[in-house]
């Protein structure tokens, strides 16, 4: 059975969920990340003694709740990297969940539990959250769509944080078709949605992280999106340089997940994987004075992209530098790879907006997302763009 060949779900005992009988997602199946309260379910993080220590929960996600309420059906709960904190998808504890897309290369995270079920067609669509880039990042690397909403869109209530004022709830789908029915019942409608006529903007900066091989495979899709919508303007969309949003990301998100993490494992000691452990121990060293300058920085940031932005502007940017890494790859090397992303997926974070990623390149036969990023509220628009592309 294709749950246990992909990998991508947690060795729940399987628990009944009710879902309507009827409604507009009636027919789907879909899987949940394991930071999300399903009654009847633990929740890990993907940690074991942070599941020893859940219990058995008795309230579901209202997210998901929606989605129940909607008519699909939950196929079980999917695994995630380590207190979600990773973007590689290789949980030191419950393992590596499998690339439909690319059985030799890592899915990507932390929803890789998520990003891999869809990819196997195990389910219809299943629903992850992007801290950093933890769908955007699986959906290049699995072929899939995938969306970062604007901050605080879709609720997370009733899931485990990471780093909240970060944190967003996105899902994955194989085509847009399916993702726009799973929009229509957690984005609604935008109260200010982009006009029929968009500005396709093109971050030069941004595009020059990219590899030479991923730029040429990536050129195809580029040229289809602005046959669509006109040609792209170049924009600067860095601010000081690409290492100072780096480390305003990379301080900020450290301090809120040490913040959210940091009293668990200082009490408890937990054995921490590969690269997570590391992560929370550089986490736990940021200063106040880095926070407080990251925060300033995030501010001016953020006027300046919303600026460039404005009501009708779409970004048009690649979602990863590459194709995925290979699963032989080793830790410093999927480091080195996960520090070059950030660069690429850190703006919207720390600006709060939407960005949809799109499977429209492959190189190797593997996949490669190129990305569509609007100003905060526009979440649904991007989907409409997406869907009269296809």
């Amino acid at each position: 059975m294709m749950l246990s060949t992909a990998h991508g779900f947690m060795p729940y005992p399987p628990v009944p969920v009710p879902c309507a009988a009827t409604g507009p997602l009636s027919g789907l199946r879909f899987g949940v990340k394991d930071l999300f309260h399903v009654a009847g379910y633990p929740t890990s993080g993907g940690q074991p003694l942070l599941l020893a220590l859940s219990g058995i929960q008795t309230r579901t996600a209202p997210t998901v709740q929606r989605l129940l309420d909607a008519g699909a059906a939950l196929a079980g709960k999917t695994i995630t990297d380590e207190l979600a904190f990773s973007m590689n998808g290789q949980n030191a504890h419950f393992g590596a969940p499998l690339n439909g897309a690319a059985p030799d290369r890592i899915t990507g995270g932390s929803s890789c539990g998520s990003a891999s079920a869809v990819s196997h067609a195990t389910v219809d669509f299943a629903v992850g959250t992007d801290t950093g880039g933890s769908v955007r990042a699986p959906a290049s690397h699995c072929g899939l769509v995938g969306l970062r909403p604007s901050h605080g869109r879709v609720s997370l209530q009733d899931t485990l944080d990471l780093a909240p004022s970060f944190d967003t709830c996105g899902w994955f789908a194989r085509d847009i078709a399916v993702f726009a029915r799973v929009a229509d019942i957690l984005l609604g409608a935008d109260a200010k949605p982009l006009p029929p006529q968009v500005r396709l903007l093109w971050p030069h900066e941004l595009w020059a992280l990219a590899t030479p091989e991923a730029l040429a495979a990536l050129d195809g899709p580029a040229q289809r999106l602005q046959a669509q919508w006109g040609q792209a303007q170049p924009v600067d969309v860095v601010l000081d340089s690409l290492d100072t949003m780096y480390w305003a990301f990379r301080y900020l998100q450290g301090r809120e997940a040490w913040m959210t993490d940091g009293d668990f494992i200082e009490r408890h000691r937990p054995v921490l994987g590969p690269g997570v452990a590391e992560r929370f121990a550089w986490s736990r060293q940021v200063s106040d004075a880095q926070v407080a300058e990251a925060t300033a920085f995030r501010r001016r940031f953020s006027a300046h992209l919303l600026a460039l932005l404005g009501d009708d502007g779409v970004m048009v940017l690649p979602t990863m530098p590459d194709i995925a890494p290979l699963r032989s790859e080793g830790e410093a090397g999927l480091e080195d790879y996960r520090n070059r992303a950030i660069r690429l997926l850190c703006a919207s974070g720390l600006a709060g907006c939407p960005q949809l990623t799109l499977p429209l390149a492959q190189r190797n036969g593997a996949p490669l997302g190129v990305s569509l990023l609007a100003a905060p509220g526009r979440d649904r628009s991007l989907v409409a763009l997406a869907e009269r592309l296809a």
